[in-house]
């Protein structure tokens, strides 16, 4: 009881994830008591009409408010409701989740166009980081997603992003007679 108490009260004081390898290094218990003593703390939680629940993060832990009370302690907090993001910028967001670590250049050979200002943005927001640097000239910064993408999303961890849906690449290739009809239009 004493180790659920002390995985609380640091996760609650924290305010963000906690690995299972610092909550043992901390309380000086094995990585099976820390998660035992986790799995108890989450299953108290939602068994009881509380407000705040245990999230799993990777291979940590967090607590957080309910979605159902979220609106509340949004007004509470005077927060105000982010704008929902772009198209554009959920592509990027996606480029980056599906093939991280990647850098910005391969997000914008992937669009087509430049993306500088909206992995910035993304950086701003929290959602991807810095994940070091590329060993190649220029060395190029990698970007990958954080905590608070696997929180906004839902996810435990990158692997429960769902299955890519890729296009088919017989619907990608254009028929030589219809490439050849949109050179001719061009030229006239």
């Amino acid at each position: 009881m004493k180790l659920q108490k002390e995985i609380e009260a640091m996760l609650f004081a924290v305010g963000a994830p906690m690995t299972v390898e610092r909550l043992c290094e901390l309380t000086g218990e094995g990585e099976e008591a820390v998660k035992a003593a986790a799995e108890k703390i989450e299953a108290r939680l939602s068994a009881e009409e509380s407000g705040i629940q245990l999230i799993h993060i990777e291979d940590g832990f967090q607590l957080c408010t309910k979605p159902d009370v979220g609106d509340i302690v949004k007004r509470a907090l005077e927060l105000k409701k982010a704008p929902p993001l772009s198209k554009a910028t959920l592509e990027v967001l996606a480029i980056i989740a599906y093939n991280q670590p990647v850098t910005r250049s391969f997000v914008e050979q992937v669009r087509g166009i430049d993306s500088s200002y909206i992995v910035a943005g993304l950086v701003d927001k929290g959602l991807i980081c810095e994940r070091g640097q590329l060993d190649a000239p220029g060395r190029p910064v990698l970007f990958g997603t954080t905590d608070a993408f696997l929180r906004c999303f839902g996810l435990n961890s990158i692997d429960d992003l769902p299955e890519a849906e890729l296009p088919n690449p017989e619907q990608m290739t254009i028929k030589e007679e219809e490439a050849t009809a949109v050179t001719e239009e061009s030229a006239v």
